[in-house]
């Protein structure tokens, strides 16, 4: 597939609470064929443990844009 699937962008960024929720969005995306771009952000909002992952398609190489 050389486009993602659904109209999804070539890059993206999950973010929410680092919890099972988004451990699952995360693997739901590389299931989809997203690779992970580099390593997650990760910081404290005084009540919780917030992440972001940036994924890439494959396809997209360094050429993908917001």
């Amino acid at each position: 597939m050389s486009n993602p699937p659904d109209g999804l962008p070539a890059y993206r960024v999950l973010t929410g609470p680092d919890d099972a929720a988004f451990c699952h969005r995360v693997s739901e995306a590389i299931a989809l064929g997203y690779r992970l771009h580099a390593g997650p952000a990760v910081t404290f909002d005084g009540k919780d443990v917030i992440v972001a992952q940036a994924l890439l398609w494959p396809e997209a190489g360094h050429a993908a844009a917001c």
